[in-house]
C-alpha cells in the first residue's frame, strides 16, 4: 500500500499538471481573442486593415494607427511595434505615414517606426527583430546631446517580394528594389537594385540577377524540385513530417524501383 507521503506527492504532481494545462489553455484563449483583425480591431483604428490580416497578441507599441495602412492577408507577429510620429495623439496630416502591402509577414519583435513615409510592397516577409525607420538623429552639434538634436527624415521604400532577414536594420533613405534578399544582421541605406542579395554593415550587393547573365556569382546549391502538377492540398499536407518527400518519390533510404540497376 502506498505511503501517505507518496500519495501526497502524487496528488501534488496531478495538481501541477492540471494547473499547467489550465495556464496554457488560458493563454491560448487570450492570444486568440486579443489578436487584431478587420472584424475584431479591439481598441485600434488603423487607417486601413485588409481582409484576412491578423496582428498577433500581445502587440508591441502601436500608436497613431490612423496613419498606418495594412493590406489584405498580412501576418504581424507578436510584440511588433507599429508607430507613426513622435507621440500618440498627433495630427500627422492627410497622407498615410506607414503603408504595408498585401500578403506581408512581419516577424515577431520587429519595429516599423514611421515619421514621414515608409512604403512596404506586397509579399514582403521579414524575420524577427527587424528595425525599419525613416528617421535618424542628427549629431553635428558637438555641444548638444544627440537625443535633443532635431532629427532628419528620409522616406523608405521596400519593393514587393523582398525578404528581410533576422535582425536587419533598414535606415532612413533606403530604396530597396523588388525581390531583394537582405541578409540577417545587415544594415541598409541607399539604393538596392532589384533581384539582388545584400549583406554586411553597411550592406553591399553580394549577388545579383540580370536577364543577360542570370545570377552572378552563380548559385551553387541545387534548385529545389518543383511541386508536380496536379498535386492536391491533401497530398501537400501529407508531406509535413520528419521525412519529407514529394508524391511518388521514394522516402529517404528507400530504393527507387524505377532506377536502373
Amino acid at each position: 500500500m502506498p505511503s501517505p507521503r507518496s500519495l501526497l506527492s502524487a496528488v501534488r504532481d496531478r495538481r501541477r499538471r492540471a494547473v499547467g494545462r489550465l495556464v496554457h489553455r488560458g493563454w491560448r484563449w487570450v492570444q486568440e481573442h486579443g489578436a487584431v483583425s478587420a472584424d475584431r480591431p479591439g481598441p485600434y483604428r488603423f487607417g486601413s486593415l485588409g481582409d484576412g490580416t491578423r496582428l498577433a497578441f500581445p502587440l508591441g507599441t502601436v500608436f497613431n494607427e490612423g496613419w498606418i495602412h495594412l493590406g489584405p492577408f498580412c501576418i504581424v507577429g507578436e510584440q511588433v511595434t507599429l508607430s507613426a510620429g513622435f507621440l500618440p495623439g498627433l495630427d500627422l496630416g492627410p497622407e498615410p505615414i506607414v503603408r504595408i502591402g498585401g500578403g506581408c509577414v512581419i516577424g515577431r519583435e520587429s519595429h516599423i517606426v514611421g515619421h514621414q513615409s515608409i512604403v512596404i510592397g506586397d509579399d514582403v516577409w521579414t524575420g524577427p527583430r527587424v528595425y525599419i525607420t525613416d528617421q535618424g538623429h542628427e549629431y553635428r552639434d558637438p555641444q548638444l546631446p544627440i537625443g535633443k538634436q532635431w532629427p532628419r527624415n528620409e522616406p523608405v521604400e521596400i519593393g514587393s517580394g523582398s525578404w528581410i532577414g533576422t535582425g536587419a536594420v533598414i535606415l532612413p533613405g533606403s530604396r530597396i528594389g523588388r525581390n531583394v534578399v537582405v541578409a540577417a544582421g545587415a544594415v541598409v541605406r541607399g539604393e538596392v537594385p532589384d533581384h539582388s542579395v545584400v549583406a554586411g554593415a553597411p550592406a553591399k550587393v553580394v549577388r545579383r540577377w540580370t536577364p543577360e547573365d542570370g545570377w552572378e556569382p552563380p548559385i551553387r546549391t541545387p534548385a529545389p524540385r518543383p511541386v508536380p502538377d496536379g498535386v492536391t492540398a491533401e497530398q501537400l499536407r501529407a508531406l509535413v513530417g520528419w521525412d519529407l518527400h514529394l508524391p511518388e518519390e521514394p522516402p529517404t533510404g528507400t530504393a527507387d524501383p524505377t532506377a536502373a540497376p
